[in-house]
């Protein structure tokens, strides 16, 4: 007997006939005599649907009320999935974040898990009963609900498999895997059938949107194997799992393009020691996350300094950026709210050269201008503008022969 985690995304429960289905998957796994942890999200477009309603409300909701109302969608769900199962003849018991205690940081509507404590999760599977887990939700110290921003389910589901010790978390979403690209964009996109942490923790972080970050630091901290597949077929999959060395025979495993992010330069500013650790501080002090950097040379005695930040903070960045450059006397503040980031990312990259001047060559033949570049051993980004960002996609694809039939069926979409 195992333990297997399950999580079902928003569109695997978004009616009642799909959530008989995933009902149905849950029982085939706990009559093969697993104990089963399901991680549900909320129903569809209820998140979005929950925000819109708020902001029809007030233009400037307190995130604290904001994760009181977005946490109801999961618990509508939670309930349905456990009535279904109800249904067919076997136990279940759906609980909250917070009912199975899962404990945060105070930091709402995005907020990091601390801790779990699992007491009452293997009370329940020691009776025989399967456990149905609301996603995307905890509780701070003070047990105020929290929710954990994007991706969030996925980052609940993982972390309830690493402190049980999993045999297995698997992802059920409406894609049948890990694409070299978004299929959606790029027609002749490959399914992987294997790909590591490190690679699709660079892709998750680029804008792919099979699974969020935080959810693949998890796994690949606690070694937990996680399998992506559909709700809607009976497909393997895609097994994310440690770096083997035939993986390096790969050089580009895949490419992703992000149009989350927004581009800030602050102009002019005194080029003296520590002017950039006074910058990125104050930032920082607001919780928003920076990505890329670039600080241009010194022309008598001042630099500009350019860094790109989640689109939705980008409001509250302005705000920091132009107390900072008051406060640094720098000359302006200037941003780019339509840029996209274009990534290519693959283990083999360590042992292979001519990436960079290969993606470079392909977006200079497509006349796309490289506005920003960043680097790491497996990755390389190049912020572009956004009105060229699905050519950029499709051309450097192709140039990589990531949409041959070598490996994996073509998909057309």
């Amino acid at each position: 007997m195992g333990l297997i985690v399950q999580k079902f995304g928003g569109t695997s429960v978004a009616n009642a006939e799909r959530i008989r289905t995933a009902a149905k998957r849950i029982v085939e796994t706990y009559k093969t005599g697993n104990q089963v942890i399901v991680v549900v999200s909320a129903r569809g477009q209820t998140t979005d649907e929950l925000i819109d309603l708020a902001y029809e409300i007030t233009d400037k909701p307190s995130t604290r009320e904001m994760d009181m109302l977005m946490s109801t969608g999961e618990q509508i769900s939670i309930a349905l999935v456990a009535m279904a199962i109800h249904a067919l003849g076997y136990p279940a018991v759906s609980f909250t974040g917070g009912q199975v205690g899962i404990v945060t940081d105070s930091y709402h509507t995005k907020a990091r898990i601390r801790n779990i404590n699992t007491q009452r999760i293997k009370k329940e599977l020691d009776n025989g009963t399967i456990v149905i887990v609301a996603g995307f939700q905890g509780i701070d110290a003070k047990e105020n609900i929290t929710t954990l921003g994007r991706g969030g389910s996925d980052t609940t589901a993982v972390a309830l498999a690493a402190i049980m010790k999993a045999d297995r978390c698997d992802i059920f979403t409406d894609v049948d895997g890990i694409y070299t690209a978004d299929p959606r964009r790029v027609p002749y996109a490959r399914k992987l059938n294997t790909i590591s942490y490190d690679e699709i923790l660079e892709l998750a972080s680029l804008g792919a949107q099979v699974m969020h970050s935080r959810s693949i630091e998890f796994a690949k901290k606690y070694n937990v194997p996680l399998y992506v597949r559909s709700s809607f077929n009976d497909k393997k999959g895609t097994l994310i799992c440690k770096e083997a060395k035939e993986m390096e025979d790969i050089v580009v495993s895949g490419v992703a393009v992000s149009k989350d992010d927004a581009k800030i330069t602050i102009r002019a500013v005194p080029d003296v020691p520590g002017q950039a650790a006074k910058i990125f501080h104050e930032i920082a002090r607001k919780n928003i996350n920076v990505d890329m950097i670039i600080q241009n040379a010194s022309i008598e005695g001042r630099a500009d300094v350019t860094f790109t930040v989640p689109r939705s903070d980008l409001k509250e960045a302005l705000n920091v950026a132009e107390k900072i450059k008051n406060d640094l006397g720098a000359k302006e503040v200037i941003y780019d709210s339509k840029i996209a980031k274009l990534s290519v990312v693959g283990i083999g990259m360590r042992s292979h050269s001519g990436v960079a001047e290969k993606m470079f060559r392909v977006l200079a033949d497509e006349k796309i201008n490289i506005q920003m570049i960043s680097t790491s051993e497996i990755k390389i980004s190049c912020v572009i503008d956004e009105a060229h960002a699905d050519r950029a996609l499709r051309s450097v694809h192709t140039a990589f022969g990531l949409d041959k039939v070598e490996k994996a069926e073509v998909v057309k979409v």
